[in-house]
């Protein structure tokens, strides 16, 4: 039977006949606004002879309804809803995370653990994925094919020579910061002399590997992400998968021992200009000689204190790696998901790196190292 869509609009109502499918619905469509404008927030439908609805035009006639009640009119139906009227009353409480109807504090305890849920899961996916690359690093350990060595330079060398410039100019600018602030805190104890300790130690033990590991983050970690995110949209990670080629083998493991290899390279260079800043800063400031302040960094500097700081790089480089690849291997369907996981992989990658740093100091403490 075909769709018919009857008005009244003096009394606002609606009689509807036969199967209303997706090409009715500019009928429809039109028999309601007609019975909106003559009869404003009265919607009276009489479904007795109407057949089957499609979803579409369920919607708009369920939407029409709700407005009309919204307004403070009224709004009835004769005869039986259309079937899809059930599933649309069930969509805000599914929204709603199934908490809709519950008391307060049930609410709360439901969306509390949800995300401990969350949360836990991420845990043992990150777990997963780490566990897996350090397989894949096993196996290719036995080939020199397997492990990829162009790519492991060519990573090294776009995460730790081009990086270079940045590191060492925020590793300078930072310790003439160090140093001016501690030569100013000093000087009313006539104490200015051991703002090379302050220097030397904060530098070699934290600042360098520090502010390195930090901005690596923001520079490789994001680039692995996107890199990796880009492909995924493309298809180009299935193409592998589809050529038997392992992806872990060929786009995670390089990139993760390029990293490694690089940050204890690039933290020297932050080390170095981190010294040659306090070192200069001291000379200005303070009339410090350079050869009273090799002297003073020869007896500031322990066995230990470089070396503090160097174990840290490759940790450091290993957890920047490992977050923006698995990031970027997460992106799916949308561009808009590729700039939320770049930057999830930015910031986790910040996080991970001072919490590790916090665990080193901890435990050089108790090692008294």
């Amino acid at each position: 039977m075909a769709f018919v869509a009857e008005t009244d609009a003096a009394s606002g109502r609606l009689r509807l006949a036969g199967d209303c499918r997706m090409a009715d619905l500019p009928v429809l469509a039109g028999a309601l606004a007609a019975v909106r404008d003559a009869s404003p927030g009265r919607l009276q439908v009489d479904l007795t002879r109407a057949g089957e609805f499609d979803i579409g035009p369920a919607w708009v006639l369920r939407a029409a309804l709700e407005a009309a009640r919204a307004g403070g009119g009224t709004a009835a139906i004769e005869g039986t809803p259309p079937g899809h009227f059930g599933f649309f009353d069930e969509l805000p409480e599914a929204g709603a995370g199934d908490t809709a109807g519950r008391p307060p504090r049930d609410r709360w305890l439901i969306r509390f653990g949800r995300a401990i849920d969350t949360r836990v899961g991420n845990t043992i996916t990150s777990l997963g994925f780490g566990g897996r690359t350090l397989v894949t690093a096993a196996r290719a350990w036995t080939s020199l094919r397997r492990l990829r060595l162009p790519s492991v330079v060519r990573h090294a060398y776009e995460t730790g020579v081009q990086a270079i410039p940045v590191v060492a100019v925020i590793a300078f600018l930072i310790s003439i910061i160090l140093a001016y602030i501690g030569s100013q805190q000093l000087r009313p104890f006539g104490a200015e002399i051991f703002t090379v300790d302050l220097v030397a130690i904060g530098v070699l033990r934290e600042l360098g590997v520090l502010l390195t590991a930090i901005m690596v983050a923001g520079r490789t970690g994001s680039a692995y992400a996107a890199e990796i995110g880009v492909m995924k949209l493309n298809d180009e990670v299935d193409a592998l998968e589809s050529f038997g080629l392992d992806p872990f083998e060929v786009l995670v493991l390089p990139r993760v021992l390029g990293l490694v290899i690089a940050m204890p390279l690039l933290t020297i260079i932050a080390d170095a200009m981190g010294l040659v800043g306090g070192a200069l800063l001291t000379n200005l400031l303070l009339d410090l000689p350079w050869q009273q302040f090799l002297a003073r960094l020869d007896s500031a500097i322990g066995d230990t204190t470089f070396w503090a700081g160097l174990i840290k790089a490759p940790v450091f480089g290993a957890l920047i790696a490992l977050t923006g690849t698995m990031r970027g291997l997460q992106v799916r369907e949308s561009s808009r998901e590729l700039g939320r996981l770049t930057t999830v992989a930015v910031v986790q990658s910040i996080f991970l790196v001072i919490f590790a740093d916090a665990l080193f100091a901890i435990f050089f403490l108790e090692i008294d190292f």
